[in-house]
């Protein structure tokens, strides 16, 4: 976890209200935040991807999924935070119709990462995600317990 501290073009430092959660070996993002934690627990993923590391992407839709959110677990574990405390997922998939394809191999990876814990959820069609190879994109809150909190 890495705090930081910002600029407004001024000499006098901004103190930002959270911390950057960075998991260690993962690329450093340019110009954004993979996840920030405000000070009061509440964890805010950026739309993070399926891909690896390296940013190799697995072809299918279910295995793209399911590297998605072997990412937001690993987002949420720099914060001391598990699939226990997530409230929110909206997803952003380029195909409802490769969504919808294959429900049990997209449920079998999802409780493969995540359990059983199964927080607010929306699904949103787009006609493209950044990441050209990108199939799905998923956004994430989680809440820590008031006094759970790993700030660093």
């Amino acid at each position: 976890m890495m705090s930081e501290t910002g600029s407004s073009g001024s000499m006098n430092p901004t103190r930002l209200v959270h911390d950057v959660l960075q998991p260690e070996g993962w690329p450093l993002p340019k110009g954004y935040a993979n996840a920030v934690m405000a000070e009061n627990g509440t964890i805010y993923t950026g739309g993070l991807v399926g891909w690896d590391s390296e940013g190799r992407f697995p072809e299918s839709f279910v295995g793209q999924a399911h590297q998605t959110f072997r990412n937001i677990r690993d987002v949420l574990a720099v914060a001391g935070a598990g699939p226990e405390h997530l409230t929110r997922l909206t997803w952003y998939v380029t195909s409802i119709e490769q969504y919808l394809a294959d429900p049990k191999g997209l449920g079998a990876a999802y409780r493969d990462v995540f359990g059983r814990c199964f927080p607010a959820m929306a699904t949103v069609e787009v006609t493209r995600l950044v990441e050209p190879k990108a199939l799905v994109e998923i956004e994430a809150t989680a809440v820590l317990p008031v006094g759970a909190q790993a700030r660093g």
